[in-house]
């Protein structure tokens, strides 16, 4: 190899790492920006997440912070997470534009409804937090310090907000992982690496891990593991019809194209 050919070999690679070095950085300030908006109406965002526990108790919440910097750091928290949500729909059409460019245009167009899915399913997940589990497991927990008495002394639930927000976001965080689902699955069908039997056949599995996540990721109580593991096999059932439906097409093309192709008139020959 001359040193022409080796010149030419790493020219591509220089143009990839400037366009990466010029994704990461609009992604750097795209989350810089939605960070300091975050942090801005962190207070706003942080009455938002108290009122489950508002309709969950029926009453005005007391929460306490017990470390001098606990507000500081709970406003922190709140500004991070957002950051990443409110930033994420600009991070995820960087990563689209980077690798774009190596994608056929039929790749595009099935890309394009997973970057949309993905964002859509993650609120759906946090939706359901926020309006029906979060209420449930306050009221649970709630209900059960309220009724915990020794010789007529109640224990009185005092929250400590950081520890309030810690829970709250690791549900939300969860949920809207788990939500995720039928898009990798569906994806993954996309692609071929699975297929709508094999999905048919571990349904069993299926409902084995949906269960065992449930467990880990929720509050110890059966209504909240309950509440992740039923939308979950719900979403596990959308994602194998969701295959089959890929798969139904996949096929469906191939033998249009196969028609097509057996039907094609050979050059130079009389088609008679």
């Amino acid at each position: 190899m001359t040193q022409q050919d080796i010149d030419a070999s790493e020219a591509p690679l220089i143009e990839h790492l400037i366009e990466l070095r010029t994704r990461l950085i609009y992604s750097v300030l795209g989350f810089i920006v939605a960070f300091a908006v975050s942090f801005y109406f962190s207070s706003d965002i942080l009455h938002l997440l108290i009122l489950p526990f508002k309709w969950a108790t029926g009453q005005d919440v007391s929460l306490i912070s017990i470390k001098l910097l606990g507000v500081f750091l709970v406003k922190l928290k709140i500004a991070f997470f957002g950051g990443l949500f409110i930033g994420f729909p600009l991070i995820a059409t960087q990563i689209y534009r980077f690798v774009a460019p190596g994608l056929y245009s039929h790749e595009k167009q099935a890309f394009l409804p997973y970057l949309i899915a993905t964002p859509v399913f993650f609120l759906m997940g946090a939706a359901l937090v926020y309006f029906f589990l979060l209420p449930v497991a306050i009221h649970f927990f709630y209900a059960l310090a309220a009724g915990t008495e020794t010789d007529g002394a109640g224990i009185q639930l005092m929250p400590d907000i950081e520890a309030y927000l810690d829970f709250v976001m690791m549900l939300i965080l969860a949920f809207g992982l788990c939500f995720q689902l039928p898009v990798i699955l569906t994806l993954l069908g996309q692609i071929g690496v699975l297929s709508y039997d094999q999905l048919k056949s571990g349904r069993k599995f299926a409902i084995v891990g949906v269960f065992i996540v449930a467990a880990i990721l929720t509050p110890p109580d059966p209504i909240s593991q309950v509440s992740m593991a039923v939308p979950l096999m719900l979403l596990y059932e959308l994602s194998v019809q969701a295959v089959r439906l890929l798969e139904y097409r996949r096929k469906k093309r191939e033998a249009a194209r196969e028609a097509s192709d057996s039907t094609a008139v050979v050059p130079g020959k009389d088609p008679s």
